[in-house]
């Protein structure tokens, strides 16, 4: 199959049951507003690490490498929101965005 025929996995805010977490940070959250969102990761510089789409139900989720992180919350009109947020392995960190 190629890559455009793939779909990605339906972000829920529970973890998959193979997920790993010793290995692994996350950085998950939901997003309270009106309409579609994007969450952006960027690390402690504000550099840009990934983007998602906020699923309908306002839940996202990343998987990144220990430390200190941003997740920037952007939505319709050029409203957005950041908050900071630190990353452990073994742990979720969780985030909720209120727009």
């Amino acid at each position: 199959m190629s890559a455009q025929g793939r779909t990605a996995r339906e972000q829920t805010v529970a973890l998959p049951p193979e997920m790993d977490l010793t290995a692994q940070a996350v950085i998950q959250g939901v997003v309270i507003c009106a309409g579609r969102s994007y969450a952006r990761l960027l690390d402690h510089s504000g550099e840009f690490t990934g983007e998602l789409v906020v699923s309908d139900d306002g839940t996202f989720r990343f998987f990144a490498s220990p430390g200190s992180w941003i997740v920037r919350v952007i939505a319709g009109g050029g409203v957005h929101k950041d908050v900071s947020v630190e990353a452990r392995p073994g742990e979720i960190s969780h985030v909720q965005v209120i727009l």
